[in-house]
C-alpha cells in the first residue's frame, strides 16, 4: 500500500464544474473529472415553465452543482487510479459573485414547493447584471455619505456583487426576499453541502460582500437606500468567518456517499476561483499579477501596501494570502466574447474552410489573423459585451468596433477583439501603478492561455513577461492546496503553494518593436474608452431602449 496522501480540488465554473485529485507531496495532478451543468445558464426561461426571463438575468439551477460532485469527483478519483482512503481533505472553488437564496437548513428557495416559478428563488450568477440600478443607487448614497468603504472597491460597487443582488431581490419580490433566511455565496453553499456547516470565507466576504474592517455597511445607510432593507446583513447575510485555509468541518456520511470519498475527511474554507488560482501559480508574494482568463478574466495580486486603486473590484487584508493586501480587478467578457463572435460574426465559408484545414474556427480564425502586421485591420474595439468590470465598473456598457469598411473580414474584428481584451488589461495594469501598486510580472491561468497569439499579444501591449500556470486547471489545483493545508498536511498557503504550485515563467516576453506599434492603437482605446465610458450616455440609453422594447413584446 502506498504511503502517499492525496486530496480533491474542485472548480465551479461558469458551465462546468472540474475535479482533480492532487498528489499532497508535490501537486501532481493524478485524474480529473468534468461534468457540464445539465441547465447551463438561465438567460431566456425557467426550466420546465413558461417564465421569460428580462434582458441581463443570469441564474442557475443549484442541484447542478450537488451533480459534480456526485459525477467529476468520482470520475476524477477513478481516472487517478487511487484508493480513495489515502484522499485526505476536498475543497472548492466557485465563480463570485454566484448568490443561492435558502432556508436556515440550506434548502435553495427554488426547491421549496411552490417557488420553482420565482426567477428571485433561483441562484444568481456572477454575470447576472439585472441589479445595475441598484448598484447605480448604493454608489451614489455611498459617495453623498462618504462611506469609508467606498475607497476599498475603488469608489464604485459592481451590480455582480451581493448587495446589489440583495437589494434587487428585496425590491422586485418581496414575499420571496421575506422568506429567505440566509443570503449565501455558492462558495459557501457548496461546502454546507459537504460538510453540513455554514461558514462564510473571508475572501467573498470581503471582495463581494463589502466587508472591511470586520464590519459591513451600516444599518442605516441600508435603511437609507430602501425602508425595510435596513436588517439585510443581520437577517440575511452576516455569518461567522473562516479563513482560506482553515478546515470549515469534515465530510458528512451523505457527501462521503455522494463523491466516494471517506466519511469526517477535511472540508476546506470556501474560495473564488480566481484568488484560489494564485497560490496554484506560486503567486503567493508582491508584484505578480495573476489573470484567470476565461469567459471573463479576473485579475488578483498582492501588495505590501493599501492603496485605493480607482474601479478595483477589492482590496482586502489577507484576501489571498495571509499577511499581504489581496487585490482583484476583472474585465466582465473576454472568452465570451471570442466565443459570440464565432458565433454569430462568421460566415459559413470560414466554418467550412476551417473543418477543411481539420481546424477549429478559433484556431482558423487566429491562424489568419496573426499573419496580419500590427494595425494592417485599420480596426480598434472596446471589449465591454457584459459591460466593464475594472476600471469604469458599469455594465450598462456595450461593445463596440470601430473602424469596420466594406472590405473588413473576420479574421480583422476577431483579432481586433483579441487586442481589445489586451488594452482593457493594459488599463487595470496602468491603473494599479499609478495609483502605487507595482505590477512586475504578469502570469496567466485558465484556457486561454493555449492560444499563443493572444497571450503574445497580451505580453506586447503590458510590456510585461507572460508566465503561465502549469496546469489546465489552475482553480481545482489552487483549491487543492487549501484542502492539503486544511487537512494538516501543510503549515500554510504559501508553504504549500511552494511544493504543489506550477509555473513556466516568462513564456512569451514583449517585443518592444511590436509594444510600440501597439501603442497609437491603445492611445485610439482610451480615447473611445474614456468617451463611451465617461463623456456619454449612449450605451446605457440604448440599453434602456432595448429594455422597454422587450416589455413592450412581451406585454
Amino acid at each position: 500500500m502506498s504511503s502517499e496522501q492525496y486530496v480533491v480540488g474542485v472548480d465551479y465554473g461558469t458551465l462546468s464544474g472540474r475535479a482533480v485529485v492532487v498528489r499532497v507531496s508535490d501537486g501532481a495532478e493524478l485524474g480529473t473529472g468534468v461534468h457540464p451543468y445539465p441547465h447551463a445558464v438561465l438567460e431566456r426561461a425557467l426550466p420546465g415553465t413558461e417564465v421569460l426571463l428580462p434582458p441581463e438575468w443570469a441564474l442557475q439551477v443549484p442541484e447542478d452543482y450537488r451533480e459534480v460532485l456526485r459525477v467529476a469527483v468520482p470520475a476524477a478519483v477513478e481516472a487517478a487510479g487511487i484508493d480513495p482512503a489515502q484522499v485526505i481533505g476536498i475543497a472548492t472553488d466557485f465563480t463570485a459573485c454566484t448568490m443561492v437564496p435558502t432556508l436556515a437548513d440550506g434548502t435553495p428557495l427554488n426547491e421549496v414547493d411552490g417557488l420553482a416559478d420565482r426567477p428571485h428563488a433561483y441562484v444568481k450568477l456572477w454575470k447576472h447584471h439585472a441589479a445595475q440600478g441598484q448598484a447605480d443607487r448604493i454608489n451614489q448614497l455611498a459617495r453623498d455619505r462618504a462611506e469609508p468603504w467606498l475607497p476599498r472597491y475603488g469608489g464604485l460597487i459592481s451590480s455582480e456583487w451581493e448587495f446589489a443582488k440583495g437589494l434587487q431581490l428585496f425590491e422586485e419580490d418581496r414575499d420571496l426576499y421575506d422568506r429567505m433566511e440566509h443570503w449565501v455565496e455558492a462558495a459557501d453553499w457548496i461546502v454546507w453541502q459537504l460538510c453540513g456547516t455554514y461558514v462564510r470565507n473571508a475572501c467573498t466576504a470581503g471582495y463581494k460582500g463589502i466587508r472591511q474592517d470586520g464590519a459591513y455597511p451600516s444599518p442605516e445607510f441600508l435603511a437609507a437606500l430602501s425602508p425595510g432593507f435596513g436588517d439585510f446583513v443581520t437577517d440575511k447575510l452576516e455569518h461567522s468567518i473562516g479563513a482560506l485555509g482553515e478546515k470549515a468541518g469534515t465530510l458528512t456520511a451523505e457527501a462521503a456517499a455522494w463523491t466516494g470519498l471517506p466519511e469526517g475527511i477535511a472540508v476546506a474554507v470556501g474560495n473564488v476561483d480566481a484568488h484560489v488560482t494564485a497560490p496554484a501559480a506560486q503567486a503567493v508574494g508582491s508584484g505578480q499579477m495573476v489573470a484567470i482568463m476565461g469567459t471573463s478574466t479576473c485579475h488578483v495580486m498582492n501588495a505590501e501596501v493599501l492603496r485605493e486603486v480607482p474601479g478595483m473590484c477589492g482590496v482586502v487584508d489577507g484576501g489571498i494570502v495571509d499577511g499581504l493586501w489581496g487585490y482583484e480587478a476583472g474585465q466582465s467578457g473576454v472568452g465570451d466574447i471570442f466565443g459570440w463572435f464565432v458565433d454569430h460574426g462568421v460566415p459559413a465559408s470560414y466554418v467550412e474552410a476551417a473543418a477543411a484545414a481539420g481546424e477549429s474556427v478559433h484556431e482558423h480564425l487566429t491562424r489568419l489573423a496573426s499573419q496580419q502586421e500590427i494595425g494592417e485591420h485599420g480596426l480598434v474595439a472596446l471589449d465591454w459585451h457584459s459591460g466593464n468590470r475594472s476600471v469604469l465598473v458599469d455594465h450598462e456598457l456595450s461593445g463596440l468596433v470601430v473602424g469596420q469598411t466594406l472590405a473588413t473580414r473576420a479574421e480583422d474584428v476577431y483579432r481586433a477583439l483579441l487586442e481589445a481584451t489586451a488594452f482593457g488589461t493594459r488599463v487595470i495594469v496602468e491603473t494599479f501603478r499609478d495609483s502605487g501598486v507595482p505590477v512586475e510580472e504578469f502570469i496567466v491561468a485558465g484556457g486561454l492561455q493555449k492560444n499563443a497569439l493572444l497571450m503574445q499579444v497580451y505580453a506586447d501591449v503590458t510590456r510585461l513577461p507572460l508566465s503561465v500556470i502549469d496546469s489546465e486547471q489552475g482553480p481545482a489545483l489552487g483549491s487543492a492546496i487549501h484542502a492539503a493545508v486544511a487537512a494538516g498536511a501543510y503549515d500554510d498557503v504559501p508553504a504549500a503553494a511552494k511544493q504543489m504550485g506550477k509555473v513556466r515563467r516568462h513564456v512569451f516576453v514583449p517585443d518592444e518593436a511590436r509594444a510600440a506599434a501597439y501603442d497609437p492603437l491603445f492611445e485610439q482605446y482610451v480615447a473611445l474608452h474614456d468617451h463611451f465610458g465617461r463623456a456619454t450616455t449612449t450605451m446605457r440609453r440604448l440599453k434602456a431602449i432595448r429594455r422597454d422594447a422587450v416589455a413592450r413584446k412581451g406585454a
